[in-house]
């Protein structure tokens, strides 16, 4: 029963790949349907949150980069793990409504619905991801480039495995239990704050640190970092970042599949 289901959920988005696109298309244009600003939000957005944090730790606070990445801006340091946090961050937060948002579609329609938490996913990376390559070609421009950045869609790609499992699991719970939809707004600002974006590791006292290994995000970010800036591949957190996002992938979409039978009663 689990590995039938394991493959119905990984099968689907390929088996369906018209449909996935479509509500892809869909859903990425209407996040600006009847906008004057139009796309141009999709950079607006992250530069005024990085420009703010950039102030706030590099300049009223002095937050230090760790000294084993060089003579780096805090911007940069900052901006390396905050990118990929905003994906997985509007991806979460999207997805306590994703069911709930398309509930006449799946009462009426026989279709199927795991391409839902796939697209409310992809959504999010494939925009965020624009403004990630632009990022990366400025700093390969300022003479950052590395041959280990061939790791980075490797990365990428497990970070949206891992993301997709969580969605999996919030969008379909959120069906029986509408609360998640604020408990998962507190637990994005509980692990943004855990997780080393806005300040160096270095700044956590040794007895804590540890404790930080138990966060995928953590070990995300700290690989990011050291990939890009330091052109290093971190075996220590990728050996944490495989199992965990496959195995946050493989859990996450057997129990959407195990339940998704009774969203039609519920919803």
């Amino acid at each position: 029963m689990f590995f039938s289901l394991l493959r119905q959920w990984i099968q689907a988005p390929f088996i369906n790949y018209r449909l996935t696109q479509n509500f892809a298309r869909q859903d990425f244009s209407g996040q600006y349907a009847g906008s004057l600003g139009g796309i141009i939000w999709l950079f607006v957005t992250p530069i005024v949150n990085i420009s703010v944090y950039a102030f706030v730790f590099s300049v009223v606070f002095r937050a230090p980069v760790p000294e084993e990445f060089g003579d780096v801006p805090f911007v940069i340091f900052l901006m390396i793990g905050y990118l990929p946090w905003f994906a997985f961050a509007e991806a979460l937060g999207r997805s306590s409504s994703l069911l709930l948002d398309k509930a006449p579609l799946i009462t009426k329609v026989m279709f199927p619905v795991q391409i839902i938490p796939v697209v409310g996913t992809l959504v999010p990376y494939m925009v965020h991801g624009i403004g990630l390559m632009l990022f990366l070609l400025y700093l390969a421009i300022s003479g950052y480039f590395s041959l280990m950045w061939l790791w980075l869609p490797v990365v990428l790609l497990l970070q949206f495995l891992f993301t997709m499992g969580l969605v999996a699991v919030l969008s379909a719970l959120c069906v029986f239990l509408r609360d998640i939809q604020q408990m998962v707004t507190l637990m994005l600002t509980v692990w943004f704050f855990l997780t080393p974006i806005i300040y160096p590791i270095s700044l956590i006292p040794d007895v804590y640190q540890p404790w930080l290994m138990l966060n995928p995000m953590h070990n995300f970010v700290q690989f990011y970092r050291e990939l890009i800036l330091m052109g290093e591949f971190s075996m220590s957190s990728f050996q944490i970042i495989v199992p965990v996002s496959l195995l946050t992938y493989a859990l996450g979409g057997w129990v959407f599949m195990r339940i998704k039978h009774a969203f039609g009663d519920v919803l």
